[in-house]
Order: structure tokens, then C-alpha cells, then sequence
């Protein structure tokens, strides 16, 4: 078994700073769990402490069962893929897989068929006569995760392992590790994995739960459509989805028989099965919420509240549109496919337009404190 058990996990260095504050985590046994957030959110100091290559300053740290702590980074059963490969230059690929294993006084034979096993597995059979200096940078990242696949360790780390890599090699490698974590699960090797990054878009597409951490805090542990669709905080939700969710300062009003949200001057109506928890709050601020897919420039909707604003300006993304527009002195969003644009293309920097808004898909958050979600 391979889970790994944060307990009340704390790192204060020498100079009094506290920079992980009692985190508990518990990572499931062959799961793929993705550490995100902002930098300087400690994610890479966790993972490290994982490692045990930062000392614990409090708590307990468990791997399959055993407590850690105290254990060298060799006796946890981690192998760790950093953000620079750290290939030997003077080795040739099949050198560097293999070379972990002979400090380990692994039999030759067994050397073999793991560094061949692990090649095939990441389709690089063809690399093991070459030089780091002759791969690329995809063909050095895929070396350095077979490094630790010959390991044949209970828990994968992974520290921001595709950061040095172009746009499009980035998106290509996210498919190979998930397809790579997925196959040795099929064929009864399950591992669990642990991977830090900063990107979002990387969270969301490669964890099967996301631990979103801030300030050496977790904001929240989900998956990643509930961590979209169900935010804990105005954090959480302004963090996951790109573009961001459009929040901003509102107040709670009365609106007829029911209450809506006041926005830069308009008066959004909140539908029936979101007032009650709001009700309370009228007369006091928010925080209002809403994801710019559910915001819509186009042609008048069922349950979609339309209001006046005014279009700042416009990206155009090939298969979807960012409209930047103002309601009142409230900056918005909206993210429409370039067919729905109903007429906006010909118009001008501080042209009116009405622009819907999907209500029952909007949140609330509380205006003070971290912004806890008002409607979870």
C-alpha cells in the first residue's frame, strides 16, 4: 500500500517563519493528487518534506502505514522528477536509467529488463544509445521520469516537471503522464502520484483530486469539476478556471417580492432556490460571483437576465471570444463562441451592448474573512 498521510504537517525555519501551517492530507493509495496554487503557497516545500529533502518541524508524515519523519529520502519509497532533469551528460540515456539501480547493487540481468520495461513504456527504446545533449526537451523530461519508473517506488513525486517546456510540448506531456499513470494502474503496478505545479489548466486536466494551497494552507481538497463548479472561497474560485471567474463587490437587495445582487448600478434577480441564503444578507455587502461561459453577449435567453453595459474590448482566441466589458464601473468578462458575438464585432470601444446573465449559476461570497462560498 502506498498512501501517504499528512497530520497536522508544519515547517518553521530558523528565522521564525512558518511557511506550512498544520496541514492534514490524506492521499489515497495509487492516486493521481495534484498540489496547485500561486508561488510562494509552500506546495514545493510540502513536497520536499514528503521527500524528505526539508526537514518536518511538526506533525506526522506517513507512508503505506510507516511513519517518515525521521526516514532518509532513500528508506521512504519516493522516487522525485524536479523541474531540471538532472541528467548525467557524460552517460548515454540507458547510463542514466540504469545507474540509480547499480548504486543499489541491483543484479545486472534485473538492471536490464527494468531500464528496456521502462523504455518501451514510454516509447523511448530508440533514445537509450543517445547523449542528453542530443534530446529534447520532451525526450529529456520522458529520461528523467524513467529514472524513476526503474525505481519501482510506492509514491511518484513530480515538482513542476514540465515548466521548461514550450506550450505545446507542455500540453502533449500532460496526455503521456496521465496515460502513463492510467497504464500502470491497468497492468496491476498502481502508483501514486503526487505532482506540484502553478498551472491550473495542468491541475485540472491531470489530477484526480487537487489540493489547492495558499499561504501554506489548503484552501480546498476535490475533484476537479467539483473544485470549478463548487468553490469553498473566492480564492479557489478565482484561481481554477481560465479565464478567471469574474468576482467582484456587490450588495444583497431587494428586488420586488424576491432579492438580487446591485452590480455597478443594475440590479441582477437572484432565482428563487439561491435567495434563502441570502436573505439575512440584504443591506450588506458580497462578493459577487459568476464564470464568463455563463455570461452571454448574444440573443435574448430563458433565464438569462439581460442587462446594459459597455464593451472595452475583445480576444479572439480562434474557437471562443473574451469580451471585456463594463456594467456601470464594474469591470466584466464574458466567454462567448465567435457565432454568438451577435453583431458586436462591428462595434467600438464604448458602445453599448446587452449582455445576459445566467443567475442560476452564479455565487456569493462573503465579503469578509477568505470569501467562504454563501451558497455551500
Amino acid at each position: 500500500m502506498a498512501q501517504v498521510h499528512l497530520k497536522k504537517i508544519q515547517k518553521t525555519y530558523a528565522n521564525g517563519f512558518t511557511a506550512v501551517h498544520g496541514v492534514d492530507l490524506d492521499i489515497h493509495d495509487g492516486e493521481f493528487m495534484v498540489f496547485v496554487g500561486p508561488s510562494g503557497c509552500a506546495k514545493s516545500t510540502l513536497l520536499r518534506m514528503v521527500a524528505g529533502l526539508e526537514t518536518i518541524s511538526g506533525g506526522e508524515l506517513r507512508i503505506g502505514g510507516k511513519v517518515v519523519n525521521n526516514l532518509a529520502p532513500k528508506q521512504r519509497g519516493i522516487a522525485m522528477v524536479f523541474q531540471n532533469y538532472a541528467l548525467y551528460p557524460h552517460m548515454k540515456v540507458y547510463e542514466n536509467l540504469a545507474f540509480g539501480l547499480k548504486l543499489a547493487g541491483t543484479p545486472k540481468a534485473e538492471v536490464d529488463n527494468r531500464v528496456r520495461d521502462a523504455a518501451k513504456l514510454l516509447e523511448m527504446d530508440h533514445l537509450l544509445d543517445r547523449y542528453p545533449k542530443q534530446l529534447s526537451g520532451g525526450q529529456a523530461q520522458r529520461v528523467a521520469v524513467g529514472r524513476a519508473i526503474v525505481k519501482k517506488p510506492e509514491v511518484f513525486l513530480f515538482d513542476e516537471p514540465l515548466s521548461n517546456l514550450d506550450a505545446k510540448l507542455r500540453a502533449s506531456m500532460r496526455v503521456r503522464l496521465t496515460e502513463l499513470h492510467r497504464t500502470l494502474r491497468e497492468a496491476g503496478r498502481p502508483s501514486t502520484v503526487i505532482y506540484v505545479t502553478h498551472d491550473q489548466t495542468e491541475a485540472m486536466t491531470m489530477g484526480e483530486r487537487i489540493c489547492v494551497l495558499k499561504e501554506g494552507t489548503i484552501q480546498q481538497v476535490d475533484r476537479p469539476t467539483t473544485l470549478y463548479e463548487r468553490p469553498a472561497n473566492a480564492f479557489v474560485a478565482s484561481f481554477i478556471g481560465s479565464p478567471e471567474m469574474n468576482i467582484r463587490p456587490a450588495k444583497v437587495s431587494a428586488a420586488g417580492a424576491g432579492l438580487g445582487i446591485e452590480l455597478g448600478g443594475a440590479t441582477l434577480p437572484l432565482p428563487a432556490d439561491r435567495e434563502a441564503k441570502l436573505r439575512a444578507l440584504v443591506g450588506r455587502p458580497i462578493r459577487f460571483g459568476i464564470r464568463p461561459e455563463h455570461v452571454t453577449a448574444g440573443a435574448e435567453q430563458d433565464g438569462v437576465h439581460r442587462v446594459e453595459g459597455r464593451l472595452r474590448f475583445m480576444e479572439h482566441m480562434g474557437s471562443e471570444v473574451f469580451v471585456h466589458f463594463d456594467i456601470g464601473d464594474v469591470p466584466l468578462t464574458c466567454r462567448v463562441p465567435p457565432e454568438q458575438l451577435q453583431g458586436l464585432e462591428h462595434k467600438q470601444r464604448g458602445d453599448k451592448h446587452t449582455f445576459g446573465f445566467h443567475m442560476h449559476q452564479c455565487h456569493a461570497f462573503a465579503h469578509e474573512g477568505d470569501g467562504r462560498n454563501l451558497f455551500l
